[in-house]
């Protein structure tokens, strides 16, 4: 289709039937109800189905997606319980070529523990193999793989004990006879060093996926992110092999390429449960962001995360350049009542992943506090407020699609069925609307199709009343990016 002339005719905008969307470049130009077809313009007839603009993603992890492609799902919904994970592996290891890896994702200790080196080499000794958890905090390598890149051999600090597995200092983990066990906390990059090369990653099938969902933009909340990785990003969006509009995270110095669809988003913080506190260096981050014109963007997990969250925040302060618009919460995985009132006054948005509540719900209930459960992953509470809210879905450590995180918004159900935090829920509209906020104002007010909107556009196959009760990609007909078609699924 030819981006530079297209009128779309019949959609169902804000609520309203039967109207015209005329794009020029990568712009909105006109919309109303009766627009003619001009001379060289392509017609898309709507159908009566609901246009929105694209769908952003306000944290996604996009390297660590394409990685996933190809790995093995070692944990909850695909596998549960030592043998079934042995068998995983097992498969995997007999199609390996010769002085190739396994790479297993998405690992819990719901299914066999802690996991060190010792439990993988009793299900594949032949092939290096490495397990991330869930986390994407820790690997877990088995003998072969610890001898390949040469662990016992490292001189590596130690990390934080078996039974804290999703966080901690980058180190090594140690069993109680001093041996190192194969764990590896928060060490991407000296791994990375010594793994066999690999083919780069495939952005392109990644952006493909996005597309059918109706994404035509997203925030990368990597804290890791540096030039190697800018370079790759930028190269996809380049080739049009990533066709969504691109926000970058990572830490101050980070330099986003001058390109119209990439652009420097907040800096990323990771705050560790389970780690020793360094107040003055997290307090010297958060400075350090704000001198540079940029917001904060804070990961938290947990209660204690937040609170210490805000009294960082509180110090930060009181020094040179304080405070930013657009600082945020990530995840903000637990907040209590109490704790509200001052997400309020400092203005932080809340960028959740309700989605979680389907997938990992089921282990929530059996290893979160009964104090905290009414309190994972808030939506409506927060709103009520004045807490502004958006959503992301934190692939590949969540699924990629949206959709599945709206409907995990209005339900507030576990796989299993069970309700977590009733007081949470929301309508469908408002789940919608918490991937329709602009890349630097999640949880602000929605974009709209208007016209001088960017063309990013989503149109749906069923009017707004019933794609509100469905919320599901399956009816995602057209995806428009910068006024090009990226995905066309009718």
């Amino acid at each position: 289709m030819d981006a530079e002339r297209t009128l779309i005719r019949d959609a169902e905008v804000d609520g309203r039937g039967g109207t015209c969307v005329r794009i020029r470049g990568d712009r909105i130009t006109a919309v109303g109800p009766d627009l003619s077809r001009e001379p060289g313009e392509r017609v898309v007839d709507a159908r009566g189905g609901m246009l929105l603009p694209g769908l952003h993603d306000h944290h996604i992890h996009l390297l660590a997606l394409a990685a996933a492609h190809g790995s093995v799902v070692c944990g909850p919904p695909v596998v549960h319980g030592r043998e079934e994970l042995a068998a995983a592996l097992r498969r995997a290891a007999a199609t390996t070529p010769s002085g190739g890896w396994i790479r297993g994702v998405a690992y819990h200790d719901s299914v066999a523990g802690a996991l060190t080196r010792t439990d993988l080499d009793t299900m594949v000794t032949d092939v290096p193999v490495r397990v991330q958890h869930r986390s994407g905090a820790l690997w877990m390598l088995n003998s072969a793989a610890a001898a390949a890149v040469g662990l016992d051999d490292a001189d590596l600090p130690a990390g934080l004990p078996a039974d804290i597995p999703a966080g901690g200092l980058p180190g090594v983990g140690r069993g109680s006879d001093g041996r190192i066990d194969g764990r590896l906390f928060r060490l991407d990059g000296w791994l990375r060093e010594r793994l066999p090369p690999a083919p780069a990653p495939d952005l392109a099938a990644v952006g493909r996926r996005l597309a059918t969902f109706g994404v035509t933009g997203v925030t990368d909340a990597t804290a890791g992110t540096g030039p190697e990785e800018v370079e790759l990003l930028a190269a996809a969006v380049t080739r049009g092999e990533l066709p969504q509009r691109l926000t970058l995270t990572g830490g101050p110095a980070l330099v986003a390429p001058e390109h119209p669809r990439i652009r420097p988003g907040p800096v990323k913080i990771v705050i560790d449960e389970g780690a020793p506190v360094e107040f003055d260096a997290l307090v010297a981050q958060v400075c350090a962001a704000w001198m540079a014109g940029r917001p904060v963007a804070v990961h938290c997990v947990t209660r204690a995360a937040l609170v210490l969250t805000l009294a960082v925040l509180d110090a930060a302060d009181d020094e040179p350049g304080a405070g930013h618009p657009g600082d945020r919460v990530e995840h903000g995985a637990v907040i209590p009542p109490d704790l509200v009132d001052q997400l309020v006054e400092r203005e932080l948005t809340v960028v959740t992943q309700p989605h979680f509540i389907t997938e990992r719900g089921e282990q929530y209930l059996h290893e979160v506090d009964s104090e905290d459960l009414p309190w994972l992953y808030r939506c409506a509470g927060l709103r009520r407020a004045g807490v502004a809210v958006a959503a992301g879905t934190d692939a590949p450590f969540g699924d990629p699609d949206p959709w599945r995180s709206m409907r995990a918004a209005v339900t507030r159900r576990t796989a299993a069925g069970n309700l977590i935090g009733p007081a949470e829920v929301v309508d469908a509209a408002t789940a919608l609307a918490l991937y329709l906020g602009d890349a630097v104002r999640p949880g602000g007010p929605p974009r709209r199709v208007v016209p001088g909107a960017p063309a990013d556009l989503c149109l749906l196959a069923e009017p707004g009343r019933t794609a509100l009760r469905m919320l599901s990609a399956e009816l995602v007909a057209l995806t428009i990016a910068a006024g090009h078609v990226i995905a066309d699924n009718r």
